[in-house]
């Protein structure tokens, strides 16, 4: 088991901001500007959680026309999200 890895996941997760837009992408994959309306922060500020989340390797984008989407792809933290139930 890689404790550091899991370790470093938990904290990127564990920022409330971040934890809402892991949440929201398990259940909709959608683009920045669909996660700037639902969370109403800034674009700067959600680009900033989402590269946490992608330099940890939970989140990667995909391309979608001029649209850059976003998908959940690490299953531990899939599996974290689904027992806490949110």
């Amino acid at each position: 088991m890689d404790y550091q890895k899991i370790s470093e996941n938990l904290k990127a997760i564990a920022h409330p901001v971040r934890l809402r837009i892991v949440q929201g992408l398990m259940v909709n994959e959608c683009n920045v500007g669909s996660i700037v309306k639902k969370l109403d922060l800034p674009q700067s500020t959600v680009s900033q959680h989402l590269s946490i989340l992608r330099n940890k390797g939970i989140i990667i984008p995909r391309k979608e026309g001029v649209k850059t989407c976003y998908i959940v792809v690490d299953q531990k933290v899939r599996d974290i999200i689904n027992i806490l139930q949110i």
